[in-house]
């Protein structure tokens, strides 16, 4: 059965007025400066020392002023009504302008590809906003854990998520170093990579992610083995330019490697297409200028776009 409810009075109801007579020791003059006729602020005057249950104010025909309780009441009341003022116009400043802290999640393999240049670029045209970077490779909720937004894969942003594209889609590509191919034959189809060792990599559920393909149209998913298992790609990236094994990769994080001999592309006709990397907030009703700042800078390409290391 449902109940009903009603909002009680605040402590804070009427103390504005309370303090306005205080100072001018006159209803009248309070209630010029407060825009409202006399009688109203005598109203909120009685109705405040009704729920305090004391008397406020001495009145007479000529003079105003306070009691005993009124003073202590003053003397508590107005700093902490002052504070109340400043705390609403810094909230309110926070609310017109770029200005304060801005929490980004992001996975470390994108700090100093993308956010290196980005916020370097930002912070020099938004001086009043300060950037803090969670690098981690944990999926996270950004509303419980205070992030304005994250950074990552299309594949791993909630539906419940605005996305802005940081990247163009990529292809995820299978990679190995030559000389981890001295005295091996390459894979031609996706079934040889069981004569491969496969450089894996554990989510943050802990789970091993299958590697993902294309083919003819189709997608699949095979479980590979192999010697090393990371759970970033910085690491299997590293692991696979010294030869430990085979690496599926985003294909913008492998084209130093690829253009510096240091690694060969394998089974090409079978890489699949992913979504691309993507800036992720809640809603478009709840966003802070220091956000809207921040996006309108990405989609400005301030950064460059389309070599961005895709990561979870």
């Amino acid at each position: 059965m449902k109940q009903n409810f009603t909002v009680r009075q605040g402590a804070l109801d009427g103390v504005e007025v309370f303090l306005s007579v205080a100072q001018h020791r006159s209803f009248r003059r309070a209630a010029a400066e407060l825009g409202v006729t006399p009688s109203a602020v005598s109203q909120v005057v009685r109705v405040l020392e009704a729920r305090i249950g004391a008397a406020l104010f001495i009145r007479t025909t000529r003079s105003v002023g306070l009691t005993e309780a009124g003073e202590r009441f003053l003397s508590r009341a107005k700093p902490a009504f002052e504070e109340l003022v400043a705390a609403s116009e810094v909230a309110r400043g926070l609310g017109q302008r770029p200005a304060g802290l801005l929490r980004l999640s992001v996975p470390r393999a994108v700090v100093p590809i993308l956010l290196e240049p980005l916020i370097a670029s930002f912070c020099q045209a938004y001086p009043e906003v300060e950037v803090e970077i969670a690098a981690s490779k944990e999926l996270i909720d950004l509303a419980a854990e205070g992030f304005d937004a994250g950074i990552r894969l299309g594949q791993f942003v909630d539906a419940d998520m605005v996305a802005v594209p940081l990247t163009p889609p990529f292809r995820l590509v299978v990679v190995g170093s030559p000389g981890y191919f001295a005295g091996r034959d390459r894979p031609e189809h996706t079934d040889d990579l069981r004569q491969h060792a496969c450089l894996r990599w554990r989510r943050s559920s802990g789970a091993l992610a299958p590697w993902s393909f294309n083919d003819n149209g189709h997608a699949i998913e095979i479980s590979v083995s192999g010697p090393l298992i990371a759970n970033d790609y910085s690491t299997m990236l590293g692991a696979a330019v010294e030869g430990v094994g085979l690496a599926q990769l985003p294909e913008p994080m492998v084209a130093d490697g690829l253009s510096a001999g240091k690694l060969v592309h394998v089974l090409e006709p079978f890489a699949p297409m992913i979504s691309g990397v993507f800036l992720y907030y809640p809603g478009r009703r709840q966003i802070m200028p220091k956000l809207r700042a921040f996006i309108d800078h990405v989609k400005s390409g301030s950064a460059g776009q389309g070599k961005i290391p895709g990561t979870r």
